[in-house]
């Protein structure tokens, strides 16, 4: 049989090798024809027997390998919590940054600001992989919003809405409009990197508006018309 490289084998594959040994040893198989039949060498034959005689079954699992977690990492685990926790919890300018998003330069210099460590932008980039963030766009929400008021409407307001709804046998509907161009490119499409995909679309420009409305039991009304 053609030997066989361990090293090359999955974990799974190299402990089912080893029970394998084990299990033909144990019927009194010599350690050549073990070697032979699973296309391993007498030594390792010879190696593995002896790690389970010296720890059992469990000796046949791969140690992990590789430094300790944690272990040579510039930034300690406290360090590391307290930098995740001001990037999810505020905006850099919330922390008197000259940046608007959190870019990796941005990072870079809270680390150095907080912690008294320099690092490089890939070493950041490490970092940032590793707490599992990803580059995105951000959502839009306006400074007018007042989530305090909507929710004291809701809790004082509405329910009188909702009384005189049920008392009237009426419907409550929540209601928007946007509005539709015939030039707008909406969604996104996969094409290979730097041969951006092109649409055909109409240069005279065509318009319309639509209003609808949704219950909270999902029924849905609507009405597409022209201007505002």
């Amino acid at each position: 049989m053609e030997m066989i490289d361990m090293r090359k084998l999955t974990p799974e594959a190299r402990q089912e090798r080893r029970r394998q040994v084990i299990k033909l040893r144990r019927a009194g198989w010599t350690y050549e024809a073990i070697a032979a039949d699973l296309g391993l060498s007498r030594t390792g034959v010879f190696d593995i027997c002896k790690r389970y005689d010296q720890g059992g079954a469990k000796a046949l699992v791969d140690k992990p390998c590789g430094r300790p977690v944690g272990v040579l990492r510039a930034l300690s685990e406290e360090q590391e919590r307290d930098i995740r926790r001001l990037v999810i919890d505020h905006t850099p300018d919330q922390l008197k940054m000259d940046f608007a998003l959190w870019t990796r330069q941005a990072v870079l210099l809270l680390i150095e600001q907080r912690c008294g460590v320099r690092l490089t932008p890939q070493g950041v980039g490490l970092y940032l992989r590793r707490w599992g963030f990803t580059p995105q766009k951000p959502i839009q929400r306006a400074y007018e919003q007042q989530p305090a008021a909507v929710q004291r409407w809701l809790d004082e307001q509405y329910p009188a809405i909702e009384h005189r709804a049920k008392a009237e046998g009426a419907e409550i509907h929540w209601a928007d409009e946007t509005g539709l161009r015939s030039d707008d490119v909406r969604g996104r499409s996969y094409a290979p990197m730097g041969q951006t995909p092109e649409i055909r679309v109409n240069q005279r420009r065509e318009g319309l508006s639509i209003i609808s409305s949704v219950t909270n039991r999902g029924k849905v009304r609507f009405k597409v018309f022209e201007g505002r």
